[in-house]
């Protein structure tokens, strides 16, 4: 009973941390064409699920990590810290970069570019951000479960939930613009905790949560006003001549 209650706790928390992965990883397979979108979301988060695997099977170097390696202004910085400050540095710098590129009108371009835009680049940067939401994934796997098995078919099942949830997301992303620079400023807003926490101050993800859920709650409401047909006023009818 307690090994399942483990596994369901695990399962849905793996869920949660995987909500901006998700994010991520639709906005970048969003300038794919074609098949390719879906295949860059399935890859990704496959790519995502083996990284967790991976680390997982090496809990022991994962523990060295947290051992500082050098100190900057009395700050001591661990390989943790280096993944969390360098992955976060990349995640404003690429969300930046995306909401530039939607509000200066230079989206058509860049997506003109093939260079940025091959099935092969998309999946690389994926695979770079993999790193970091997988190594903060699974350091709280390992705080809540010192089960191996355990572990790793919670992250098994969150893949198999996320992977028929998030072409429905990307879906919705790419059918409302809004919600794609929303989802932006939530990248840059995690990147920034990403920073904080590898200079060791530590904000707990409930502020990001709530953040995230609050913003989109005003905006689907927005959205669902802005859809409501405005009624029809008597004085703005023509009037019968008859």
């Amino acid at each position: 009973m307690e090994t399942m209650l483990s596994l369901a706790t695990l399962t849905l928390l793996e869920i949660v941390l995987g909500i901006d992965n998700i994010i991520f990883i639709s906005i970048l397979a969003g300038k794919l064409k074609g098949n390719e979108k879906r295949l860059a979301r399935q890859l990704g988060l496959m790519g995502a699920l083996i990284t967790r695997l991976g680390l997982l099977a090496t809990m022991a170097w994962i523990a060295q990590l947290t051992t500082p390696l050098f100190e900057v202004a009395a700050v001591p910085i661990s390989g943790k810290s280096l993944i969390l400050i360098l992955g976060g540095v990349f995640l404003i710098f690429k969300a930046t970069h995306e909401i530039h590129d939607k509000l200066e009108g230079d989206e058509s371009a860049s997506d003109s570019n093939p260079k940025r835009n091959t099935l092969a680049w998309t999946v690389a940067q994926i695979m770079v951000i993999d790193i970091v939401f997988s190594l903060d994934s699974v350091i709280t796997a390992v705080g809540m479960s010192n089960q191996l098995g355990v572990m790793v078919l919670a992250n098994v099942i969150a893949l198999g939930i996320m992977l028929v949830a998030s072409g429905s997301i990307s879906d919705f992303v790419d059918r409302h613009p809004t919600i794609k620079v929303l989802a932006l400023s939530f990248l840059i807003m995690i990147g920034l905790f990403l920073v904080l926490d590898g200079v060791g101050m530590h904000v707990p993800k409930g502020y990001i949560y709530f953040a995230m859920a609050f913003s989109l709650f005003v905006e689907f409401v927005n959205i669902r006003v802005t859809r409501k047909p405005k009624p029809l006023h008597l004085h703005n009818v023509p009037k019968n001549p008859g």
